[in-house]
């Protein structure tokens, strides 16, 4: 076991660590945790082969992800029947975004994601009580429908670009089926266990992840997450709404870098 960690000083891993335990916080709470985690793991290995950073990420995010899903399975009722149908479609079109990531350059549609972020990021600030309350009611062919199509969409982006797919899960959940922040957070935990799966037996298999890291990072995100969710719960949709503007607003800025920076 001590071999798994001796490649890696206990700073590295420490700092790693505390930044998984706020990943999965606010990954528990409306998404976005590989905002911070991703980034970490890019800095603190430069050397490093990027899909080896993936897969690590992707060990330590399914962690905390899935503990998040338990929590929230304590406390909302779900309709499998809505969240198998919008897992599958989000697994497909993860699939195929990813496939088109050798076609297209990603780079080419981060200005229209970026004013998609912005309008976005306006549209929650000014709308006071959105995802506070149930804000229609929908039959269950519309759900079926309405959770296929979002599927779709966040499914392709996640396989396409990938952060921040959390909170457009959380969003849509919101604005199409007219949930409740802390309802589209418990969803939005599953759907994401569903995409996440599909890749890492990608990476597993390929060999491409540091297991120390990963065990060091998984502990941190699960910790976060166990904590968020909980907050997230009791403290219910008005706290999740703050989050939720908070990570739409990191998201900006790092598009607003990336699109700014290479023209």
């Amino acid at each position: 076991m001590e071999s798994l960690f001796s490649d890696y000083s206990f700073l590295t891993l420490f700092v790693l660590g505390i930044l998984a335990f706020v990943a999965g916080f606010i990954d528990s709470v409306v998404g976005g945790g590989g905002l911070i985690q991703l980034p970490a793991l890019l800095i603190g290995f430069p050397n490093a082969p990027v899909p080896t950073l993936f897969g690590t990420n992707k060990i330590s995010a399914l962690a905390g992800t899935s503990m998040a899903a338990v929590q929230y399975s304590r406390h909302i009722r779900y309709n499998f029947k809505l969240l198998l149908t919008v897992a599958f479609f989000a697994f497909v079109a993860s699939f195929a975004g990813a496939k088109t990531v050798s076609i297209i350059n990603p780079a080419v549609l981060k200005p229209a994601i970026l004013v998609i972020l912005v309008l976005i990021g306006i549209y929650t600030f000014l709308k006071k009580d959105l995802g506070t309350v149930q804000s229609h009611l929908l039959s269950e062919n519309k759900k079926l429908i309405f959770g296929s199509l979002l599927g779709l969409i966040v499914g392709f982006y996640d396989g396409f670009f990938g952060p921040g797919t959390g909170s457009f899960l959380v969003l849509g959940f919101v604005v199409l089926l007219g949930f409740e922040f802390v309802t589209a957070s418990a969803y939005s935990k599953i759907i994401n266990c569903a995409t996440n799966v599909s890749a890492l037996f990608v990476f597993i298999k390929q060999g491409n992840y540091l297991l120390g890291v990963a065990i060091v990072m998984a502990i941190g995100n699960i910790a976060g997450s166990i904590i968020g969710s909980r907050m997230a719960i009791k403290n219910g949709n008005r706290f999740i709404r703050v989050f939720f503007l908070i990570v739409v607003a990191i998201l900006i800025a790092r598009y607003g870098y990336d699109v700014f920076t290479t023209m």
